[in-house]
C-alpha cells in the first residue's frame, strides 16, 4: 500500500464531510484533539495527580 496523494486525501475528505456535515466536522476535530491529548497524558504519567493522593 503506497502513501496517499492530494486526489485521494480530497476524496476522503469529502466522503466524510457527507457522511457528518459540515457542522459536526469541528465536534469531531474537538473530540479527536481531546483524545490525543489524553491518550499522550496517560503515556507520559502525570505526576501531579499521584502527588495529590
Amino acid at each position: 500500500m503506497g502513501s496517499f496523494g492530494l486526489t485521494e486525501i480530497l476524496i476522503i475528505v469529502f466522503i466524510i464531510i457527507l457522511l457528518f456535515g459540515g457542522r459536526k466536522i469541528p465536534e469531531l476535530a474537538k473530540g479527536l484533539g481531546e483524545g490525543f491529548r489524553s491518550f499522550k497524558k496517560g503515556l507520559k504519567g502525570d505526576d501531579s495527580e499521584e502527588k495529590k493522593q
